[in-house]
Parts: structure tokens; sequence; C-alpha cells
């Protein structure tokens, strides 16, 4: 499993011209990739690191001051572009296996006291967000 984590001011998804999730920072937009072999506590301690790592003003986390998330399926995190000039998507897991991941993360983020919004899993999705610093982080799990 691996995020990509980015401290934000504010963020949005957009699906055919709704918005599907926002936040209003400080906060993260996380997007999270699956892979075939992830499992559901992958996804548990992704959700408790996103939930308490110190990456926010003031060496904060997002339990220290209640700050909300955006978290957004991305399959091409697993995309491969080593060789040739088309990026190859065969490490990302397919839908049926990824999707209860990412919604598992989503889930394990609530339990802890997150406010989360997501994205919608498999759509066209338009991310927009004020990446505060700017402060990007990569987590693999």
């Amino acid at each position: 499993m691996r995020a990509v984590a980015q401290v934000v001011t504010e963020a949005k998804v957009t699906v055919d011209g709704e918005v599907v999730g926002s936040i209003l920072g400080p906060g993260l937009c996380v997007l999270v990739g699956v892979t075939h072999d992830d499992t559901a506590e992958q996804a548990a301690l992704l959700a408790r690191k996103l939930w308490s790592v110190r990456i926010l003003e003031g060496e904060k986390s997002c339990s220290d001051l209640a700050a909300p998330l955006l978290v957004i399926s991305q399959f091409t995190l697993y995309g491969d572009a080593r060789k040739g000039r088309r990026p190859t998507w065969n490490a990302a897991a397919p839908g049926p296996v990824a999707e209860p991941l990412v919604d598992e993360v989503v889930a394990r983020l609530r339990a802890l006291g997150a406010t989360v919004e997501t994205g919608r899993f498999g759509a066209d999705m338009k991310v927009s967000l004020v990446n505060d610093g700017p402060f990007t982080l990569v987590l693999d799990f």
C-alpha cells in the first residue's frame, strides 16, 4: 500500500462537475494506491500513520489539531515507467481488490476520530488543492 500525503490549506475533488469531497485545512490530501498483496492490516497501519504523523505546522498531527483528511484512490501510484514510453499498471491491484482496502483506510481513520472526505472510486476525478509549504510525504506499507 502506498500513499502520498500532502499538507493542504484546502482541497477538493470533483466528479462530473459536482464536488464530491472537500476539506478546509490545515489538513491532508492523501492519494492511496493499492497493490495485489495488500491487506486490511496494512490499511489499518496506514490510517494510524496518517492520523498521527507530525507533518502539520508546529510538528503537529491531524490527531493533535482534529485536522481533516481528503482520501482519494489513485491506482497510478503503482505505475511503472522505467521501460519504454508508456507506463504499465501491472503492480496496481484491480478494483475489486483495491476499493475495499481504500474504504478500510477511510473507515479506520474515522474510527480514530478523523473527519474524512473522499473521492469516488474509479471515477474520472478532478483534484484541486493548495499544498502548504509545499509539504508532501510518500508512505509505503
